[in-house]
């Protein structure tokens, strides 16, 4: 935070919670827990900011905290009232609120993007001797994940897949057993008939198929 502010950069983080600024939302988190218990929702939130400075800091930054409150089971099987705070650091300006939810929570679903680029296409094997060959990996790990994400994205809109991970859609769609058939002009592709996404293959596959020549 200090460097971003010493070369004009905007920053917001996450911050892990404590009880100094429990503290500092204890009111407005009793605000929204009575809101809540007036409401028929499963959830409220609300976000507030205030300015705090911890005893290791140098200044006063703005934080961000997120509120929810909701139902949560018990171990005894009855319904209680259960109060989530998360916090963010943040030196940009605007209403708490869109801070969190359109800046903090985008940065969050970018995060899960890059997850997938390493978790689940394993781009972090980077093992090779030089640093030319090791770019090259890095590239066909990210070749591979537009490969994924085309899959991905030409899926029914209906289907459980066009939500999933690229783990799930390596093991439902391309890691299956099959007949596979080249002829001069088609290659066929013999599912079994006990295959659970044989019509999503099979729409993904007449969509990606390119046309006949005119």
């Amino acid at each position: 935070m200090e460097w971003c502010e010493a070369n004009g950069c905007d920053y917001i983080f996450g911050f892990q919670g404590n009880s100094g600024l429990d503290a500092r939302v204890a009111d407005n988190a009793e605000t929204v827990l009575l809101r809540h218990a007036a409401s028929e929702d499963d959830k409220v939130r609300a976000c507030v900011d205030f300015e705090h400075r911890p005893k290791s800091w140098k200044q006063e930054r703005r934080f961000v905290a997120r509120i929810e409150v909701s139902f949560q089971e018990t171990k005894s099987g009855h319904l209680t009232q259960a109060t989530d705070i998360r916090y963010c650091v943040t030196s940009l300006k605007g209403e708490p609120d869109r801070l969190y939810e359109t800046v903090y929570c985008a940065r969050g679903q970018a995060e899960n993007l890059i997850k997938l680029h390493k978790a689940q296409l394993a781009s972090d094997r980077t093992s090779c001797h030089s640093a030319t060959a090791n770019q090259v990996r890095l590239v066909l790990h990210t070749a591979a994940y537009w490969l994924m994400h085309a899959l991905r994205s030409r899926l029914p809109a209906a289907s459980p897949l066009a939500r999933a991970e690229f783990a799930t859609l390596r093991l439902r769609l391309i890691k299956i057993g099959a007949r596979v058939i080249e002829h001069a002009a088609r290659i066929r592709v013999h599912l079994p008939t006990s295959c659970p996404e044989r019509s999503v293959f099979a729409q993904v596959a007449a969509f990606c198929m390119l046309a006949a020549p005119s």
